[in-house]
């Protein structure tokens, strides 16, 4: 199975307008699990979204309509990828 990075995702492209926005805070992409208004269960999207279309994405993940593979921050038309942080041991 490809990475999901490598394959061809619906809903916004890379360079979409969307993400230069002043008002697009993130980056998601997903699969579709059950038919929403993303999509039919199986899609592979990738979405540029407001603080406020993140929050009702997280809702749809709770509710298990969608599974977010991918998600990070977007500054400027910037994608600042989100690393998961190390725990130490002591």
């Amino acid at each position: 199975m490809k990475d999901i990075a490598a394959r061809e995702l619906k809903g916004h492209n890379i360079l979409a307008v969307e993400r230069f926005w002043d008002s697009t805070f993130w980056m998601i992409e997903f699969t579709v699990l059950r038919p929403t208004a993303y999509g039919e269960p199986g899609d592979e999207m990738r979405l540029f979204l407001t603080e406020d279309g993140y929050q009702s994405a997280l809702q749809s993940q709770q509710r298990r309509e969608i599974k977010i593979k991918r998600y990070a921050h977007v500054i400027e038309g910037h994608i600042l990828d989100f690393k998961p942080k190390k725990h130490r041991r002591s």
